[in-house]
């Protein structure tokens, strides 16, 4: 650990900066420490990822790091790199559970594709029916009419008309705020309050004609969700989604380090940053991002899931299995990978596009290979950056972190996307063994 600097052209090293220094120093050190920690079923031929991983941690420090993978469907990769807490230097487990953010959202689209294969629910339904809320408008204020326009399909696919950078997050904390505000009511604000209170704000643009990608749209569908099936959103898909596939461990995350769940990893924020709390016993307060202002309670739908590497990869393989998935049935999975209709789907000669978002999830289909697509969903939050990849050639991977970016603001899913590809890629004897029965 260097101290500061004595040099008289610097700041003088003031009792203050020193302890700053000190702990920027402690830090680092348990960040280099936590690299080193392995944890997992070793696999000889797979040593190519244990490789990656250990560079990647001791390059970039993330806190603590879990990796997943499966071939053809089965587990033949599971391991915990870092720390789940680094203070206790509690090591991360192949089944630690982490916030996977917008990860939730390709099980919130499994769960309305399962409705309507019930027929229960059909894409083209309007939701404002659904929903039966009042719209909460200011003095003056009219509901804007393309809201009967918005479809479940639009809520899927990020094209109901919402866009936060032109007018506003209703899934922000400052937004929280304001809800609780314009309806009288205490933070923390449930949902449906949300969208109550948007229910009064006109659209971004019709309903259809672009693409945008909203969190608000996956907080619509979960609200969906309880409406058509009776039953609270997590219980649903619970019930219809996880059990099927022997997911056990998956739950809606807590606001608060204080109801971290067992098994549960605790969050670094890169920045170290606070704001103010919109829940728990400080509200008004300033409270670090991931323990108070990031209302993880009320993401539910959208981004409120916790989950082991291991369960994303079950469920990303039973999604591959088209003609045995327990969940959906191949029509269904299909549906759900379709291009979105229209322009924002297609180009300028009709053709559909290279890449797209389709119901839950960004979509690549294969070049030549009709029926086969490569599929991914990432997931940020402050202390937290997540991957999903399943690609075409039947190889699926599930990347964890507890923390959102390096000391560069990187994100470490972003960094870590393309070199996962590589062993992948060049691995050609992949082990016999199915891990899955293990976790």
């Amino acid at each position: 650990m260097t101290l500061p600097s004595t040099d008289p052209l610097l700041p003088r090293p003031t009792r203050r900066r020193f302890l700053t220094a000190a702990a920027a120093g402690l830090a680092l050190w348990r960040c280099e420490r936590a690299s080193s920690q392995v944890t997992g079923p070793v696999m000889p031929k797979l040593a190519a990822y244990d490789e990656l991983m250990t560079t990647f941690m001791r390059e970039h420090k993330p806190p603590g790091a879990a990796l997943a993978v499966a071939y053809h469907g089965r587990l033949v990769y599971a391991r915990g790199f870092g720390h789940a807490n680094l203070e206790k230097r509690e090591p991360v487990r192949p089944a630690s559970l982490f916030r996977i953010a917008s990860v939730s959202k390709p099980f919130t689209a499994a769960a309305v594709l399962h409705l309507v294969e019930q027929g229960r629910l059909r894409l083209d339904d309007r939701v404002f029916p659904i929903l039966k809320l009042q719209p909460h408008l200011e003095r003056g204020a009219h509901l804007d009419p393309r809201w009967h326009e918005i479809a479940v399909r639009h809520c899927l696919q990020h094209t109901a008309g919402w866009n936060r950078d032109k007018s506003f997050d209703p899934m922000a904390a400052g937004t929280a705020e304001q809800v609780a505000k314009a309806l009288g009511v205490p933070l923390p604000v449930h949902p449906r309050q949300i969208i109550r209170y948007t229910l009064g704000k006109p659209l971004d643009f019709a309903p259809g004609t672009a693409y945008a990608y909203s969190n608000f749209g996956y907080c619509v569908l979960g609200r969906v969700i309880e409406a058509v099936s009776g039953k609270p959103y997590h219980e649903f898909v619970r019930e219809k989604i996880l059990a099927p596939l022997g997911i056990r461990g998956m739950q809606l995350g807590k606001n608060l380090l204080k109801d971290r769940a067992p098994g549960e990893v605790q969050y670094y924020d890169s920045r170290q940053r606070t704001g103010r709390a919109i829940c728990g016993p400080n509200i008004g307060r300033q409270v670090p991002l991931p323990y108070g202002v990031e209302g993880v309670e009320t993401m539910d739908a959208n981004g409120g899931w916790i989950a082991s590497a291991v369960d994303l990869v079950r469920f990303a393989a039973a999604l591959d299995n088209l003609k045995r998935c327990p969940i959906l049935s191949e029509d269904g999975i299909r549906t759900m990978l379709a291009t979105p209709p229209g322009a924002v789907g297609h180009g300028p000669q009709g053709r559909p596009k290279p890449t797209y978002y389709a119901c839950g999830w960004e979509v690549r289909p294969a070049v030549g290979q009709p029926g086969k697509y490569t599929k991914w969903h990432g997931g940020l939050l402050a202390g937290s950056s997540t991957l999903l990849v399943c690609r075409a050639d039947g190889i699926d991977w599930a990347v964890l972190f507890n923390s959102d970016a390096g000391k560069d603001g990187k994100e470490f899913a972003g960094l870590i996307d393309p070199l996962l590809h590589k062993p992948a890629d060049e691995i050609k004897d992949w082990p016999e063994i199915d891990l899955f029965s293990r976790f």
